[in-house]
């Protein structure tokens, strides 16, 4: 028979361990009422992407902005159609946020695996790499913002 070493409990009282992803989640509101009330889709209005200004292409970012105007006025395909890569990244945020919620709730301690977190990264850097590059070939253009 084994025996496993659970982590140990954080005993910090529970609004210490909440502040951050809370602190976390009202920044993202706050920038996406910003992103409401001045629409992104007007040319300059939050500035220029200084990639597509240097160098005449998409980068994975482009059209983040607009995607997340179009998700305040309930648009969901306008911000497919803006940046499908970052619409499509949001169900597995929302599920990593959730899950450091509810474990800074129990009070559970996590350990970062370096060898897990390097790898996640850079798999989301060659999704994000091959996305910027599919988005300005020619077959790719539906990807464009």
């Amino acid at each position: 028979m084994t025996a496993t070493l659970s982590a140990p409990l954080d005993s910090r009282p529970r609004w210490k361990r909440l502040r951050a992803p809370v602190l976390l989640a009202a920044g993202l509101l706050g920038a996406s009422i910003l992103l409401h009330l001045r629409d992104p889709h007007q040319s300059g209005s939050w500035g220029y992407c200084p990639w597509l200004m240097l160098t005449g292409t998409y980068c994975p970012g482009c059209g983040g902005l607009r995607a997340v105007n179009d998700l305040s006025n309930g648009d969901v395909a306008g911000a497919a159609s803006s940046n499908l890569l970052f619409i499509a990244s949001l169900p597995l945020i929302a599920a990593l946020w959730g899950r450091s919620v509810v474990g800074r709730w129990r009070g559970e301690r996590r350990r970062l695996d370096p060898q897990k977190a390097l790898t996640y990264s850079l798999v989301f850097l060659g999704i994000a790499l091959l996305f910027g590059i599919v988005r300005n070939l020619p077959f790719g253009a539906w990807l464009a913002p």
